[in-house]
């Protein structure tokens, strides 16, 4: 059973979410919340698995809830549901640790689906916000330098690195830096020995510490 936790400011999303979502038997919706300060007490009380939140609520925001959620109850993974596909929210969601962004205009089926995959440990996002979000982790400015957490990595491996931190697959890796998957798994091996990590997830842990240094709410 996935346990969720529904984060919205409108009460009636709230009830369409919770009235789609309880017919499915594998779902079950332990609470509701209409803003990001409500969903961190709601966290901490019930535990969910899931949050799906919403980005832009009063009082306090999705990206600032998802970032103290995720410091504070690693265990609950949280998915963002949300009317805007401007890169500012997508890209401070993500930073701030969502483990996908999706529009509210998507298909119930997919949504529903979505969720199982983040329970996972996949990501999920939009169809479109995957390029946006790539193109600016692996297209840093000219003045920006190399974090001293990962100044040991290739360029190649930073890019991979960035990659990871957004919940990128090894196919969509390839994909984006025109490279095999053999290689990227070489590429992911490496950084493992160079910065001294066990896991996939340590890595994206780390690099979303590093990476997301500095990002606004």
């Amino acid at each position: 059973m996935i346990r969720l936790l529904l984060v919205d400011d409108q009460k009636l999303v709230r009830q369409g979410l919770k009235a789609m979502l309880s017919l499915e038997s594998d779902l079950e919706i332990v609470g509701t919340a209409e803003n990001g300060e409500e969903a961190i007490a709601q966290v901490e009380t019930l535990q969910p698995d899931i949050v799906l939140m919403d980005v832009r609520m009063p009082v306090m925001n999705g990206s600032t809830a998802t970032r103290i959620i995720c410091e504070q109850f690693p265990g609950t993974k949280i998915l963002v549901l949300s009317t805007y596909d401007e890169d500012r929210d997508v890209s401070g969601a993500i930073r701030a640790g969502a483990k996908g962004y999706l529009l509210k205009d998507m298909p119930s089926e997919e949504l529903v689906n979505a969720i199982r995959s983040i329970n996972c440990g996949y990501a999920q996002l939009a169809p479109g916000l995957l390029e946006r979000v790539v193109s600016q982790k692996t297209q840093p400015s000219l003045s920006e330098s190399v974090p001293p957490a990962l100044a040991q990595l290739t360029p190649r491996e930073l890019d991979v690195a960035r990659l990871v931190a957004i919940g990128a697959t090894n196919q969509e890796i390839a994909q984006k830096l025109f490279i095999s998957e053999s290689t990227v798994k070489t590429h992911i091996n490496s950084i493992f020995n160079r910065l001294n990590l066990k896991n996939r997830s340590q890595l994206a842990i780390h690099a979303n510490s590093v990476f997301g240094n500095g990002t606004p709410a």
